[in-house]
């Protein structure tokens, strides 16, 4: 029965993403834009509205979503077969689905908001998944991260209090100039910082690892971390005008330079494929504050297909390897499974940007606006070798994968025969190899064609060679790599921390914010706050009451009590009056 629903599920997304593909084409032909409003509540002045935009950006979004959604669960019902809980975990994928569309087709920031909580609360309970010690620490990582672009975004929603109404997107244009803005655009920017692990948020990223494999697709190709960009592209007339734009380009380089160097030294599997996501996130934003949100969208897209692939082809690897996830155990794959190697080569040259792949469009096109915009060297080397970078570390996994020996055990059972899983693959295989042409038609309403020097337009394979060939000597090192690693130690410890900023949020930061507010908490709410307010005012009265009550009793002995001690006194001032 369990396996049946995934099946279910699957047809169910599968036929909803391409009703949105169909539409979106009509919507693109048509120029269309839908903007819908569903009262809910009205209440004397007051109105509680659902509102929803259907446009090509959202309905194409939404179909990638669903579809790899539905590819995800359908993979589930393999990968997942030995759960127990196979009906809970798909209610969970559901509920992140769910989320995610909310905040895709949301104008209204509060609708943003549930779809944006949405996400943070369930991928807590996706990474949890396993419940160990570690996978609570890396859900606890994530949540807390996370919670600081809630709180931005609650603080967005007061804030824009001052307009009358809480859909931005008519506001946009005309909030430009407006000095409130320009504290709201910085927020927006710091809360989508969060949500796609920029510096400093980065550590929680691939501590989400934690998470089942097919959520880690589901979470890294086009839900959890792409909302941070998303928002930020429905937000770019807004955040081009502000100062702080500049600090998100610098951010966004130094993560795509920081994950693609971490990615190097790293030697699980599924975190060196969580930090060329990072790696790809920095390549967004830094595109987005350039000015150029279409190519954003457009590298958002071609990334997702990818980036799913390649999670699922971690999975079956991680799956034949009896759950380890070590590269340095495996190797020589390619002879046992050829089929899952083909969809892991194809979805990693995708990712290097290799011609006519996927990735190739959009990066490309990508790089060549960098090179024709006016900036500084700073940021064309940092673009230049994050590019070589990614060259570097997927050659390195392929050779660890493919080449080198079989490092695990001396009797060993791989076979290639999860139809389950390959024919989910394939799927995204396809759309791997054809979306980013088809995207780049849709996308864009004429062709790009950029005019540049010879050296420049050929810096892009340069760059890709010179990685690649750094990849491949690196992996032929052997163990004289290790003395040489050695003899950096230091050095190496600090790239392969990405720049120690793990400890600072996990330890660090963290550490110290819950250990202040814990002790707010006992000195101030429950301490001073508790003594001089209600509990206080409730001890004294008490105190009171139980004195008073003694004498509501109407006692004899009181009155006798006080009658002796009136005579004692009249005695007294008798006696000194004599």
């Amino acid at each position: 029965m369990n396996k049946n629903i995934c099946f279910y599920v699957f047809f169910f997304l599968f036929f909803f993403s391409m009703m949105n593909f169909i539409l979106m084409i009509y919507f693109i032909m048509n120029n269309l834009v839908i903007f819908f409003e569903w009262e809910l509540i009205s209440f004397n002045s007051v109105s509680i509205v659902m509102s929803m935009l259907f446009d090509w950006m959202s309905l194409l979004f939404m179909m990638f979503v669903l579809m790899i959604s539905s590819v995800v669960i359908y993979y589930s019902k393999s990968y997942m077969s030995s759960e127990l809980n196979l009906f809970r975990f798909i209610i969970l994928v559901l509920l992140f689905v769910f989320s995610m569309i909310l905040l895709i087709i949301s104008p209204n920031i509060i609708s943003i908001l549930l779809g944006w909580d949405g996400l943070g609360l369930v991928s807590y309970c996706l990474v949890i998944y396993y419940q160990n010690i570690k996978s609570y620490n890396a859900g606890m990582l994530t949540a807390l991260s996370n919670r600081v672009g809630d709180v931005l975004i609650l603080m967005v929603i007061s804030w824009m209090l001052n307009y009358g109404s809480w859909n931005f997107i008519f506001y946009l244009n005309f909030m430009k100039n407006d000095l409130i803005m320009e504290i709201l655009s910085v927020m927006i920017i710091m809360a989508a910082m969060t949500k796609s692990a920029q510096i400093p948020f980065s550590s929680w990223l691939p501590a989400a690892m934690a998470a089942p494999t097919p959520v880690s697709a589901l979470v890294h190709s086009s839900t959890l971390v792409t909302a941070g960009v998303y928002l930020l592209i429905r937000f770019n007339m807004l955040i081009l005008n502000t100062f702080f734009i500049k600090i998100l380009l610098l951010l966004g380089m130094l993560t795509m330079f920081m994950a693609g160097v971490s990615a190097n030294y790293e030697f699980d599997l599924k975190k060196i494929i969580a930090l060329s996501t990072l790696s790809q996130l920095g390549l967004m934003m830094s595109i987005l504050s350039m000015g150029f949100p279409d190519l954003a969208f457009f590298h958002l897209l071609t990334h997702a297909m990818f980036k799913a692939l390649l999670f699922m082809c971690a999975g079956v690897v991680i799956h034949m390897m009896n759950n380890i996830q070590d590269i340095r155990y495996m190797g020589g794959i390619s002879i046992y499974l050829p089929l899952t190697c083909l969809c892991l080569n194809i979805s990693n040259m995708a990712l290097c940007g290799i011609p006519f792949l996927a990735g190739f469009y959009s990066k490309d096109l990508i790089l060549e606006m960098v090179s024709f915009s006016n900036l500084n060297f700073f940021v064309f080397f940092f673009y230049y070798i994050s590019t070589g970078l990614t060259m570097y570390y997927t050659i390195r996994l392929l050779f660890y994968l493919m080449l080198n020996d079989f490092n695990l055990l001396s009797v060993y059972n791989l076979y290639d025969e999860d139809y389950t899983m390959l024919n989910s693959m394939f799927m995204l295989l396809f759309m791997s190899l054809v979306s980013g042409s088809f995207l780049s038609w849709m996308i864009f309403y004429y062709p790009y064609m950029i005019y540049l020097p010879l050296n420049l337009k050929m810096m892009v394979i340069y760059v890709s060679i010179i990685g690649g060939l750094m990849g491949f000597m690196i992996s032929n090192m052997k163990i004289y790599s290790v003395n040489k690693f050695l003899l950096t130690y230091n050095l190496s410890n600090f790239l392969c921390l990405m720049w120690f900023m793990p400890m600072l949020s996990t330890y660090g930061l963290n550490y110290y914010f819950l250990n202040f507010s814990q002790n707010l908490l006992k000195i101030v709410d429950m301490g001073w706050s508790e003594i001089y307010s209600g509990q206080g005012m409730m001890f004294i009265l008490k105190k009171y009451s139980i004195f008073y009550n003694i004498f509501q009793m109407n006692n004899l002995k009181i009155y006798l009590f006080s009658f002796i001690i009136w005579m004692l006194i009249l005695m007294y001032l008798l006696f000194m009056n004599m």
